[in-house]
């Protein structure tokens, strides 16, 4: 399989479970990896055989802005959902970084894969 990636995305969301994070948005940190069949685009040269990077960018700029996740699991599946949903994607890892999360850490998130379902 053929893999897109986009790695350090950095969106603004609200998100968290206590009281404090509930009241200012913070940054959310996104790698993703995008399995796709490139071979249309790779000898076509053209953006309509592929995925477009920028639509992608656009839309989960708006689902930051829209959402108030209480969780960074719900947060990432969402994002999967939609790049599998409305993108068309065969498969996705999400690795989401709430960075300052814990204090005592660098970093803290989750790393999801999803696949689209097949049906037999």
């Amino acid at each position: 399989m053929d893999m897109i990636y986009l790695h350090g995305l950095s969106l603004e969301t609200l998100i968290g479970v206590w009281e404090w994070e509930r009241k200012a948005k913070q940054t959310i940190v996104l790698d993703l990896d995008i399995g796709i069949d490139i071979t249309g685009a790779a000898a076509s040269d053209s953006i309509e055989d592929t995925i477009d990077y920028q639509a992608v960018v656009t839309r989960l700029i708006k689902l930051a802005e829209d959402s108030s996740f209480r969780l960074v699991e719900a947060f990432a599946a969402a994002i999967a959902d939609i790049l599998i949903l409305e993108f068309e994607v065969a498969w996705v890892r999400v690795r989401l970084n709430k960075q300052g999360a814990l204090r005592e850490a660098r970093s803290v998130g989750v790393i999801i894969e999803r696949g689209r379902k097949v049906n037999n």
